[in-house]
């Protein structure tokens, strides 16, 4: 790990100055992704601005049928709270099934979806429950969040603040993960709203993406079987050592009718 200069601002405001100041500032949250990087000489920020102490930033509240989630809320903070399995249990589960104890007792809602990693599991939850993403400059919907590989539509210095969840009438995930690290090698989240699905799939391609096809099918009969027949090209799927582009694509649909199976009942 190469020398850095370390600041741990009281607010947004004051967080945001620090980066745009910095020769090459970052932000951390919980450090899951960039503390390993810079471990490995991956990552070298000349500043890293520590969002811990920022108020505000922590919390889970439900008002109506919108369940908001502060940035810097644990993953096991999500996992556990009575609210949030109450109005969205498959977002529980979700939370739940990140990495491990010690990633979820650290890791963060915020920093998560920040990162954008293409297998990550929030984003599927972020994109099918149609969420809001609350910044120190405006509110993002779900659809123009994610643009690219660990990329996303957050401007330099922007900083997510919450994210609003829509609470479904159904919803559930399901996910093929990696062995070692428990990251989705395709994982499949379908969320049904009224008369209109939603079907996000995460590890698959280079960001997190809707299937409407899949969507459309499970609006006319919201059932496993009713997309059992979808089939996704494989062109444009990932490839690596754990999981071919072909095996991906064929994973789509077995993940998301297992979801759809799932959020049926």
């Amino acid at each position: 790990m190469y020398a850095f200069n370390y600041h741990r601002p009281k607010s947004t405001d004051e967080a945001a100055k620090l980066v745009a100041e910095a020769e090459d500032g970052k932000l951390i949250a919980g450090g899951m992704t960039l503390l390993p990087s810079m471990k490995l000489r991956l990552a070298a920020p000349s500043d890293i601005v520590d969002l811990a102490a920022v108020e505000g930033l922590r919390g889970i509240t439900v008002s109506g049928k919108t369940v908001t989630i502060g940035a810097m809320t644990r993953h096991v903070d999500v996992q556990t709270s009575a609210e949030v399995k109450k109005a969205i249990p498959a977002l529980a589960a979700l939370a739940g099934g990140i990495g491990d104890p010690s990633v979820r007792n650290r890791g963060t809602i915020g920093g998560s979806v920040a990162n954008a990693d293409p297998a990550a599991d929030y984003p599927a939850a972020v994109l099918g429950l149609n969420a809001t993403v609350e910044t120190t400059k405006r509110k993002i919907a779900a659809d123009d969040f994610f643009t690219g590989l660990f990329e996303t539509a957050l401007e330099p210095g922007e900083i997510i603040k919450a994210i609003h969840f829509p609470v479904p009438d159904a919803a559930a995930y399901e996910k093929f993960p990696q062995p070692a690290s428990g990251f989705a090698m395709v994982g499949a989240f379908v969320a049904r709203f009224g008369k209109d699905v939603r079907v996000a799939i995460t590890g698959a391609k280079d960001h997190v993406f809707r299937v409407p096809d899949m969507e459309k099918a499970l609006a006319a009969k919201f059932s496993g079987d009713a997309i059992a027949e979808i089939k996704l090209p494989d062109d444009d799927m990932m490839s690596d050592i754990h999981c071919s582009a072909d095996y991906r694509a064929h994973l789509v649909t077995v993940m998301a009718k297992r979801a759809a199976a799932k959020a049926a009942g």
